[in-house]
């Protein structure tokens, strides 16, 4: 298998992660869907990032959305990220939701702040996204001061991935947005698994390209 997109990119990182958990062997490709645009179309005509080669005893179809790449996943693993229990999996979803709107939100900023030309920015557009931003990662810190999540490697499961990685995407790009002081409890779970070695094996820095994992 291999990983197509750059750790900086949330959704590529909780995918790199997950699959270092899941014990799924996989290459990865830094390329970035603005500087590698073109070589990422030669490999996803909708460069679209996190993006996985399949193994080729599965046809080696290509597979974009980090939820329907971990679908794959875990279905190689015979295991899930996940709990079964209907009401357990229920809240898990809930944090896994909050978690990818925070990640939406912030990347909504960076496009608007950092690719449209400043005459043409929106800022009532931007205030919106900044609530619904500020409203996730509300909800995520409130959850976890009821019901603190499992941090460890043999024990995270699929919602302690995504809500550490989006925390650390914010932080890593739009620290402003969510300052530490507001969120204690979304901050410190997020201390605790960048900790971990399988997250410090996968940093969130647009310059890294993994080992063969």
């Amino acid at each position: 298998m291999k990983l197509i997109g750059m750790l900086d990119s949330p959704f590529v990182r909780r995918v790199a992660i997950s699959l270092r958990l899941l014990g799924l062997p996989f290459e990865h490709a830094a390329i970035s869907v603005f500087r590698g645009f073109d070589a990422f179309e030669q490999i996803n005509p909708v460069v679209k990032a996190p993006t996985l080669i399949c193994r080729e005893e599965d046809g080696g179809g290509v597979l974009m959305d980090s939820t329907l790449i971990l679908q794959y996943a875990e279905a190689l693993a015979g295991r899930s990220l996940s709990p079964t229990d209907p009401a357990a999996l229920v809240h898990e979803l809930r944090l896994i939701g909050l978690a990818l709107a925070a990640c939406e939100k912030t990347a909504q900023i960076i496009y608007e702040r950092g690719l449209r030309p400043a005459e043409k920015r929106h800022e009532p557009w931007i205030q919106r996204v900044s609530g619904q931003l500020h409203a996730a990662f509300t909800a995520l810190d409130a959850e976890l001061a009821s019901q603190p999540l499992e941090v460890s490697e043999g024990g995270i499961r699929q919602s302690g991935i995504s809500v550490a990685v989006a925390w650390g995407f914010t932080q890593f790009v739009l620290p402003e947005a969510a300052p530490v002081t507001g969120f204690p409890h979304l901050a410190a779970h997020a201390a605790a698994a960048e900790a971990l070695p399988v997250f410090r094996a996968v940093p969130c820095d647009d310059t890294a390209t993994l080992a063969r994992g």
